[in-house]
């Protein structure tokens, strides 16, 4: 089965910021989108609530379940406490770890699993007792799938940013896809499900799909809002599936 859309709303929620005003709808567009197909919608509610805000995630959550129950929901974001509080009360279909420091204008790297494994476990555990899959942001870096699997995650989430930032330079885009290949074989043999995100669009994911034949959903915002202003969403959405491979 081709790979799960999940469309992030973060960058509709950050041009809708720029005036105090409801529009453009990040409720409205997840609506558009879903109906174009997608598989789910992905937020990222940072501390400041620059990008999405709390009080988007009642309406998406209601949106799903009333409007399109097969859909998912997924949060990401860093584990701070309140983060997990945040994530408990929405119940989220999938809650996504990355370890960002609250300042950064986006995720730029995986955990450090090897590092990070003892603090990750008893939060993975939390979040799975409250019936939420956990996926968890990775590097590509083969080396890190055992440290990534002592965790208990269900998934990671391989960071695609330095793959996607090699637009213009096919040969480095090849390399790097192969890391991110053999990272992604380390964590299907482990038993661990594999996501993608970061930096994806309709040029990029289709070699993606085909090194990867069993990635389970991969989470696109920036592109897909880039496209959706020349195409529209439900143009854009039905392009992306089509690169998915649907």
């Amino acid at each position: 089965m081709p790979a799960k859309l999940s469309v992030n709303l973060n960058a509709i929620a950050m041009l809708r910021n720029r005036r105090d005003l409801p529009w453009p709808s990040v409720t409205g567009l997840g609506r558009i989108a879903l109906a174009a197909g997608a598989h789910g919608l992905t937020v990222h509610p940072r501390p400041d609530e620059r990008h999405v805000r709390f009080s988007d995630l009642a309406p998406i959550r209601a949106l799903i379940d009333d409007e399109f129950p097969k859909a998912e929901f997924n949060i990401e974001g860093y584990p701070s406490e309140d983060f997990l509080q945040l994530v408990e009360k929405h119940q989220p279909d999938q809650v996504t770890l990355v370890p960002d420091d609250p300042s950064q204008a986006t995720s730029d790297h995986g955990w450090d699993f090897s590092a990070e494994r003892d603090r990750l476990k008893p939060i993975v555990a939390r979040l799975k007792k409250g019936g939420m899959r956990v996926s968890l942001f990775a590097d590509a870096d083969p080396a890190q799938v055992e440290a990534a699997m002592a965790t208990g995650t269900d998934r990671i989430e391989l960071y695609t940013g330095p793959y996607g930032g090699c637009y213009d330079d096919s040969g480095k885009a090849a390399k790097l896809l192969e890391m991110l290949g053999k990272t992604a074989d380390a964590a299907v043999a482990a038993g661990m499900g594999v996501n993608a995100g970061h930096d994806l669009t309709v040029a990029n994911l289709p070699a993606l799909a085909k090194r990867i034949p069993r990635l389970a959903e991969v989470s696109i915002g920036h592109g897909l809002t880039a496209d959706a202003l020349e195409f529209g969403m439900t143009a854009t959405v039905r392009r992306f599936l089509t690169a998915c491979g649907w």
